[in-house]
């Protein structure tokens, strides 16, 4: 089953590398016995679903995610592997398709407004009376 990330993008199955190991936690004797943690692995640097600027893109955004060009997701929190599987592909198609988005547009810097800095300044006054009051009697 081919992994469709965005309009742009779809991972065809034959790319992904999948992994099953025993998992942890709840479940009982089951989890002894059945490989319900998943690993999935998709090889950005060698994917032929990606053109060389979605690659570019992906292989300096997710640098530190990457092992060797490798992005490996894992996935043991529900019981069943049908299940971890779902979510295995769900979180690579969504730190793909973050890794792909565009840049957030730069901050225009403005000024701030005389109401806040009133407010500011009204906020700041009422502190120092309250600390004010904390102080110990003068002899006057």
């Amino acid at each position: 089953m081919d992994l469709v990330v965005t309009r742009a993008l779809t991972i065809p199955a034959v790319e992904l590398g999948w992994r099953f190991s025993r998992s942890s936690g709840p479940g009982g004797q089951h989890v002894n016995t059945s490989d319900s943690r998943v690993q999935l692995s998709w090889d950005v640097a060698r994917a032929e679903s990606l053109s060389e600027a979605q690659r570019e893109r992906l292989l300096t955004r997710l640098d530190g995610r990457l092992v060797a060009g490798v992005l490996t997701v894992t996935s043991s929190e529900q019981r069943s592997q049908l299940r971890n599987r779902e979510t295995a592909l769900a979180k690579l198609a969504e730190i793909v398709a973050a890794g792909l988005a565009p840049d957030a547009a730069p901050r225009r810097p403005t000024r701030r407004t005389r109401g806040s800095d009133r407010r500011r300044l009204t906020a700041k006054t009422e502190r120092s009376a309250t600390k004010k009051q904390r102080r110990r009697p003068t002899d006057d």
